[in-house]
């Protein structure tokens, strides 16, 4: 076994399943269940993903924002070039040409199936579990930001400086590139993913590959949007409202 695939089987824990309650049309309420014990292993039977519901996003996505930043501790940093600032979820607005409308939506890794980031990684470790969570093994980053530039959404971000105060399960370090993780620290104990929690009335998560769970009869019924969807990237997380 090569270094590297020892850093992905080391890299890799057990998942579980989640709860999630969202209303994504008048009068449908509906309940995500567990799906696996938390000390189960990783299988590709399972892919993990959300459906967001910008209808229901009141605030745009602040809670979501806020969520996220204190879960895994960035936002904390600033430098001079706002740029440079890591940004795990952002807020896009965007304008439908035909009516004008505009409209605010949270952006974040979209943990494609077919991961531009992962194929450009010359380490590995920009990688997929195979539960469909695309994330960076910090120990193997070295920062090159090839990722970065494969990524068609601006989801990752490059760590600048020395960072203090970090959060135990989610760490970071300077010199390497992060973006959304969807909660593995989280997931991986049978919870669902911080934004989800903070936005339960507007986001589900599940198994897209059992097509009993309720997201998948959500996408089913109602439909679902992927960004830059003519990339073919295949992507776990989904719009519903755009």
């Amino acid at each position: 076994m090569s270094k590297i695939d020892s850093y992905r089987r080391n890299f890799l824990s057990g998942l579980a399943g989640t709860a999630a309650a969202v209303t994504i049309a008048p009068g449908v309420f509906l309940r995500e269940v567990q799906a696996k014990p938390a000390d189960e292993p990783i299988s590709d039977k399972v892919r993990w993903g959300m459906l967001i519901d910008i209808n229901k996003l009141s605030d745009g996505g602040d809670a979501c924002i806020e969520a996220c930043k204190k879960e895994h501790g960035w936002g904390d940093e600033k430098h001079s070039n706002d740029q440079q600032d890591a940004q795990w979820i952002r807020k896009v607005k965007v304008t439908e040409k035909m009516t004008g409308k505009t409209m605010s939506l949270p952006v974040m890794c979209q943990h494609c199936e077919t991961a531009p980031c992962v194929d450009v990684c010359p380490t590995g470790a920009s990688m997929k579990r195979a539960d469909g969570i695309v994330q960076v093994n910090k120990h193997i980053c070295i920062g090159c930001r090839y990722c970065m530039m494969a990524c068609p959404y601006k989801a990752r971000s490059f760590v600048h400086e020395t960072l203090v105060d970090q959060r135990p399960g989610t760490p970071r370090g300077k010199g390497t590139v992060e973006s959304c993780n969807m909660c593995v620290n989280r997931v991986d104990a049978g919870k669902n993913p911080a934004c989800v929690d903070a936005a339960p009335e507007a986001m589900l998560f599940g198994d897209l590959n059992d097509e009993n769970s309720q997201i998948s009869k959500v996408l089913k019924q109602y439909g679902g949007t992927q960004i830059r969807a003519d990339l073919e990237l295949n992507t776990g997380v989904r719009y519903w409202g755009i």
